[in-house]
């Protein structure tokens, strides 16, 4: 194997500094907001007992941690998410798979998808706690709720913007319409798919969250909610 040239090497140093002062800016940046907070918190610019404290977070977590009750927590709320994670991707792969494979029915939905898209998700939360019951099935069809439309929808998007030319080249080879989607349609939507992978994940916890709000018994959302009502720390609660 060659050496390398004093370019490539010059770019590999250039590289090399820049992941360097991208990782330090981020973690200098995350030790300012807690030192900022702590210290205002500290000599009362802002109120400690509204606004807490990152060193009272740190106590109350730790106590958390020593009487194991977090871990029950956030299990519940990891089960969920994950579960509604899948969920939605599973239903909007099939969903816009179904949507460009006929045309005519993708024209039908586009005007419900676009308007169940835009609902606010929150306000769906008392509705689904009425139809479904207070339970976990609730909480992972909120979960659902928020991400699965647009979902749904950008998947379509993705599939419908592949370049033409490489499906008319599966037709010109006598393919058919399932040909052109599993060698050229998904194949080139993966980046996408990945894509909103990534936003679904934050989606669903925060759909999740919103459904724990109103009808849990565990769960981080059940702690936020609870804490916040009783202005009681955390770590002091009954599990």
């Amino acid at each position: 194997m060659s050496e390398l040239s004093a370019g490539q090497r010059h770019f590999l140093s250039q590289q090399k500094r820049h992941r360097r002062i991208v990782s330090v800016s981020r973690v200098l940046i995350l030790l300012s907001f807690l030192f900022i907070w702590e210290f205002t918190a500290n000599v009362g610019i802002i109120d400690s007992f509204i606004f807490s404290s990152p060193s009272k977070i740190a106590l109350c977590f730790w106590g958390m941690l020593i009487d194991k009750s977090i871990f029950l927590h956030i299990g519940v709320t990891l089960y969920e998410t994950i579960l509604s994670f899948i969920l939605v991707i599973a239903i909007s792969i099939l969903m816009a798979v179904a949507l460009w494979f006929s045309p005519k029915l993708s024209e039908i939905l586009d005007p419900y998808l676009v308007v169940l898209n835009s609902l606010p998700k929150s306000a769906l939360a008392p509705l689904l706690i009425v139809w479904l019951g207070a339970n976990t099935t609730t909480i992972i069809v909120a979960g659902m709720s928020v991400a699965i439309f647009g979902s749904i929808l950008n998947l379509y998007t993705s599939f419908t913007t592949v370049d033409p030319e490489k499906i008319k080249l599966i037709y010109t080879l006598h393919g058919s319409k399932y040909h052109a989607l599993t060698k050229v349609v998904i194949p080139s939507s993966i980046p996408a798919i990945i894509s909103t992978m990534k936003v679904n994940i934050g989606l669903c916890l925060v759909g999740v969250i919103i459904g724990e709000f109103l009808a849990a018994r565990n769960g981080l959302g059940y702690l936020i909610i609870y804490a916040s009502q009783t202005f009681i720390r955390v770590g002091e609660m009954i599990v």
